[in-house]
């Protein structure tokens, strides 16, 4: 294990320790896009548009000082998580859900990624929902209405009982390991084409966006069943409760 970072908080807690290791600005973003399998600088880079090409080399070298990364020695120029790293799953689903909860529409210039669209419904899948569903696949293409090949990113998450699995598709997505065998295979296909603003409103619950969609309205309201982000935080009056 790393030693303790130098710029430190002085403290000895746990919420202080863990910031001093993945606090830094694009650091949990770096994990996230890990938490979907091995990744190369290049695929970081490309996942994280704005991040400095500096900047991201410190990430890494910080996040494998601390433990929390490591080098994978069969991909040129790849990152994977370590046991340690991948303890942070929960965390960082946590904070997507908060943030989904409060991320109103999309401002200028920001974007979408397949690791990021992927980590949402992973974040958003409910299992003991799902269980009692039939075998499902669902297609979303994350479109940029504004751009002439609208299609920006594309994920398929397949659903069959309790179990998730998520991988981006078509062109320009990353290699993925191969895919869950499930059985049975899943029949219905729902695939959907929406901007990231209505894929917030969709996992949101928010029943006038389930009305824009043409299609299959049953296999709609099983989407919503399946993956769904609660609003944040308890009502204002249990808050006071619980500070009190």
């Amino acid at each position: 294990m790393a030693t303790r970072a130098a710029r430190g908080y002085g403290q000895y807690s746990g919420v202080a320790r863990a910031l001093e290791r993945v606090g830094e600005r694009w650091a949990l973003l770096i994990v996230r896009d890990l938490l979907g399998g091995a990744r190369r600088y290049s695929d970081l880079k490309a996942s994280l548009p704005r991040i400095p090409t500096n900047i991201l080399s410190d990430r890494l070298r910080e996040l494998g000082e601390s433990g929390v990364i490591r080098r994978v020695p069969m991909v040129r120029g790849g990152y994977e998580l370590t046991p340690l790293g991948r303890e942070l799953a929960p965390v960082v689903a946590a904070l997507e859900r908060w943030g989904w909860a409060v991320l109103g529409d999309p401002g200028d210039g920001e974007t979408v990624s397949a690791d990021s669209v992927a980590f949402a419904l992973r974040s958003a899948f409910r299992p003991d929902a799902a269980a009692s569903m039939p075998p499902t696949e669902y297609v979303l293409h994350l479109i940029d209405e504004g751009a002439a090949d609208a299609v920006v990113v594309s994920v398929s998450a397949i659903v069959v009982g309790g179990t998730l699995d998520v991988a981006p598709v078509g062109p320009g997505a990353l290699p993925q390991p191969r895919r869950s065998a499930f059985e049975p295979v899943p029949q219905a296909v729902l695939e959907l084409e929406l901007a990231p603003g209505r894929l917030r409103a969709l996992l949101a619950g928010e029943p006038s966006v389930s009305k824009t969609f043409a299609g299959d309205t049953e296999l709609l309201a099983r989407f919503s069943e399946t993956f769904r982000i609660e609003s944040a935080g308890p009502p204002q009056g249990a808050a006071d409760a619980a500070v009190a």
